[in-house]
């Protein structure tokens, strides 16, 4: 899948790992207010034998923690010790975000929507740019790691780019309860990869500020298939029973607040569903009415938002078909 060219010195901000060699490598990116240093800490794992290098990343938004979560425990329990290739590891990008529980950085910029970046710009293309420039060049392809924002909770799930097949062949290996395509964004982070020709997944899993132990396993095991996939470690103890069929979503829908209400789901997050099945309604608080929210097809939901109020037209299912693709 990935030219073998031979291990390779990598250089970032100026500091090399050689081949055999693991390092901490701390970029320094603004002050809080107090004076206080706040660095982008950067893991390097370059093994002697050569192969490919993998980026994880983790914490792009502040309050999508359990990509966090993922790799803290993979870094614990020595996960990235290869045979072959290297991994650098970025656990949390965006750490002001994550130490004011919010996705943007202060000044309500995303640094999703900041790249490639700016080197003077504002803070969060300044993370951008760091990225971009110093670690971008590295890497043959990568995962980054996300949750579902503002109170939606995603079932585990993988996106990738549709016409980069790099990057469709990495989302099935990695194997999560579903996967699909999702077009590019324009200054997102794997726009930016895609522009340099370095296939990105993004998986998703639970939701913003709250582990999810679920997310968090199918997230380490899907980071180790892919690991096996490409050769850098020989085999994987299964956390998660093992999946046959990735179920690949050839479309998808986001079902809407009828009404403004209080929003009751009446099924759970990953299940099948049926078409005309009650999948929840918004009634009101003195059940004067009550909306029923149905299935408009056969498929699966993937995506329940819990956010307990709703206005007419919040999102509350995403829901999708399937062919049933086998991995």
């Amino acid at each position: 899948m990935f030219e073998d060219s031979g291990n390779k010195t990598i250089t970032i901000y100026g500091e090399s790992v050689k081949p055999g060699e693991d390092k901490w490598i701390k970029i320094p990116i603004d002050r809080l207010p107090t004076g206080t240093l706040i660095d982008i800490p950067i893991y390097v794992f370059n093994a002697e034998k050569p192969g490919p290098t993998l980026l994880v990343q983790g914490g792009l938004h502040g309050d999508e923690i359990n990509g966090v979560e993922i790799i803290r425990r993979m870094l614990y329990d020595n996960n990235f010790k290869i045979k072959n290739g290297a991994v650098i590891v970025l656990p949390l990008l965006n750490i002001f975000g994550f130490i004011h529980f919010s996705r943007q950085v202060p000044d309500g910029k995303d640094v999703n929507r900041s790249f490639p970046g700016v080197k003077n710009g504002s803070l969060a293309a300044r993370i951008a740019y760091q990225v971009t420039h110093e670690v971008l060049p590295q890497v043959d392809f990568g995962i980054d790691l996300h949750t579902g924002g503002a109170q939606r909770h995603n079932h585990p799930q993988i996106r990738f780019t549709d016409d980069f097949l790099e990057s469709r062949t990495l989302a099935k290996v990695f194997n999560a309860p579903f996967y699909f395509a999702t077009s590019l964004i324009q200054k997102s982070f794997r726009k930016a990869a895609y522009d340099r020709k370095i296939p990105i997944i993004v998986y998703e899993g639970g939701e913003s500020m709250r582990f999810d132990e679920y997310a968090i396993k199918e997230g380490i095991q899907g980071v180790l298939n892919v690991m096996k996939y490409v050769g850098m470690i020989d085999k994987i103890d299964p956390m998660l029973i093992e999946r046959e069929v990735s179920e690949f979503l050839t479309k998808r829908k986001w079902l809407r607040a009828p009404t403004a209400g209080m929003f009751v789901p009446q099924v759970l997050n990953g299940s099948s569903i049926k078409k005309g099945e009650v999948l929840g309604f918004v009634t009101d608080t003195f059940a004067d009415y009550c909306k029923e929210v149905k299935a408009p097809y056969d498929g699966f939901v993937f995506c329940i938002n819990n956010q307990a109020v709703v206005n007419q037209g919040d999102a509350l299912f995403h829901i999708g078909a399937s062919t049933g693709s086998v991995i």
